[in-house]
């Protein structure tokens, strides 16, 4: 882009922007621009890269990751640090001027039911409420999701996106412009105090404790935050398998990609991203299937999604004796599917079958007693020192004061076997 073009733009608020969320940032962050062909063109790049890399990137509709990958790869599985929660406030689909939404949040909500947000992003036809927390790891994605769900629900009535809040979400940066509304991208900084995940979950959300399921009563947020839990272990296993056998699984793609597919509908609720985050993990393969051919073999994921996120569907689903719609899969059926070996399971968490999950529990204990034993061999040692030293004293004084008394009487006497007296003799 030339300086003459480039000075259509604000390269200083872009620079800020960028700075103040991903200075000292660990992993790489993805910088996406939206083309006229309606694709998007994305690259990836080191924290310390991207102010001087924003002048080749700036124009209109230009993105930037809000969390930071492992790999350079935009997809949830290589998440590296979870730095902040947002949520996207699409005021515009109800007629809501921007500004104004902000102020009445900023009367009624923050430090309310939600704290202030770091920074607002004006995106130029709604807001982003992005609230900075200490980077944790990837392993702390369902309590995030959970936070990131309630914060959403606070927000929903004034036109929350609910497909923006997966954790490789994108959002407009500062000094770029908004092509449909052909606005400058401004940002709003409130303060600069970070959160911890735990501090907002603590302060603002429900305690997530379990608590018995009543009949007909709607899943509560530790309900959610679990099933969340699960849709992502059991992604993590998937990437797993693929990554054990050289991203070369031929005679098992559509399988596989069927359950990327559902399991990121299931933690995503964006079938749009579920599908571009599933053709993304097919360019990984080592033979990937084309792009029609895993819309084809997949479709039914995004299906079996909606079936589950249907009242009717699932209500049908439990009269009939199911869990609910949708897929419910048990693990034995995709270690059959995937022809999973005893080998693989050692690398995995959740999906092994019957027999792994026993060894697992088998090692445990062994080791749990192990732990024990030490603790208890010592104590137990000293307990039979003392009560050999006891018995020896009380011997010693009943042959002092009746040295032919025979060893049976004595044995009665002391409570113990002949052969136990016969040992305590050798020992005076």
């Amino acid at each position: 882009m030339g300086s003459e073009q480039l000075s259509l733009f604000d390269y200083d608020e872009a620079r800020r922007h960028i700075l103040f969320h991903h200075d000292k940032a660990d992993g790489w962050v993805a910088l996406a621009k939206k083309e006229k062909s309606g694709k998007y063109s994305q690259y990836h790049y080191q924290p310390e890269q991207l102010a001087e890399q924003l002048t080749t990137w700036l124009g209109e509709d230009v993105y930037y990751s809000q969390n930071t990958f492992y790999k350079p790869s935009r997809r949830i599985e290589n998440i590296r640090q979870l730095r902040s929660l947002y949520v996207d406030v699409d005021c515009h689909h109800i007629n809501r001027n921007p500004e104004h939404v902000v102020a009445e949040l900023e009367m009624d909500y923050f430090q309310s039911s939600i704290p202030t947000p770091n920074i607002i992003i004006f995106s130029g036809r709604g807001a982003v409420l992005i609230w900075m927390i200490n980077a944790v790891t990837y392993k702390a994605l369902p309590l995030w999701n959970s936070v990131q769900k309630y914060l959403f629900k606070q927000l929903e009535q004034f036109g929350a996106d609910k497909k923006s809040l997966d954790a490789a979400r994108v959002f407009r940066i500062a000094g770029s412009i908004n092509s449909k509304s052909n606005k400058l991208v401004r940002v709003d900084y409130r303060h600069d105090y970070i959160h911890t995940l735990r501090e907002i979950q603590q302060e603002y959300l429900p305690e997530l404790e379990p608590k018995k399921k009543k009949p007909g009563r709607k899943p509560n947020i530790m309900q959610m935050h679990n099933v969340y839990r699960l849709h992502w272990a059991r992604l993590l296993d998937l990437v797993k398998i693929v990554e054990l056998r050289n991203f070369d699984i031929k005679g098992y793609r559509e399988t596989v990609l069927f359950l990327y597919r559902y399991w990121q509908c299931c933690y995503l609720n964006d079938t749009e991203e579920a599908l571009n985050q599933t053709l993304s993990f097919n360019e990984d393969l080592k033979q990937p299937l084309p792009e029609h051919e895993v819309i084809r073999a997949t479709r039914s994921a995004e299906k079996a999604w909606e079936a589950k996120n249907d009242e009717n569907a699932n209500r049908i689903a439990r009269e009939k004796g199911y869990p609910g719609a949708g897929y419910n899969l048990k693990n034995s059926t995709i270690v059959e599917w995937l022809d999973i070996t005893k080998e693989e399971q050692w690398h995995l968490k959740t999906i092994i079958d019957k027999s792994e999950k026993q060894r697992r529990n088998t090692e445990y204990q062994r080791e749990k007693r192990r732990e024990e034993g030490v603790q208890k061999r010592s104590e137990y040692l000293k307990q039979v020192k003392n009560k050999t030293n006891d018995k020896l004293e009380q011997l010693r004084a009943l042959l002092e004061e009746n040295p032919k008394m025979k060893q049976k009487e004595i044995a009665d006497k002391l409570g113990v076997s002949d052969r136990y007296i016969r040992k305590l003799k050798k020992q005076l």
